[in-house]
């Protein structure tokens, strides 16, 4: 769920950070201009932040046999499937925001 999904109640978990006066500064007016408060503002950038680092993750580590097998899948001619054609025309979840 994202941070911004959830209540202010909800939040039980306390983050700490230390800015320069001209962070706090841009991080405050960018939160007036989102019409957010200044943790909702910080916590939505961090989360989008976090996901998008999560979603460039490259790196896989498999044995031998599972990697075998991957490449046998993809060497395979492709065929038709009408679920990663649906999926495929629909935007992506980070893209929507």
């Amino acid at each position: 769920m994202p941070a911004s999904a959830a209540s202010p109640t909800a939040r039980s978990a306390r983050l700490g950070l230390r800015a320069t006066p001209d962070q706090e500064l841009v991080l405050r007016r960018a939160a007036e201009v989102a019409h957010k408060s200044l943790t909702d503002f910080i916590l939505d950038s961090a989360c989008l932040a976090a996901e998008q680092t999560l979603l460039d993750q490259r790196l896989f580590l498999t044995s031998g046999s599972q990697y075998q097998a991957l490449m046998e899948l993809l060497e395979r001619p492709e065929q038709p499937n009408a679920g990663l054609a649906d999926l495929f025309s629909r935007k992506a979840p980070w893209d929507a925001r």
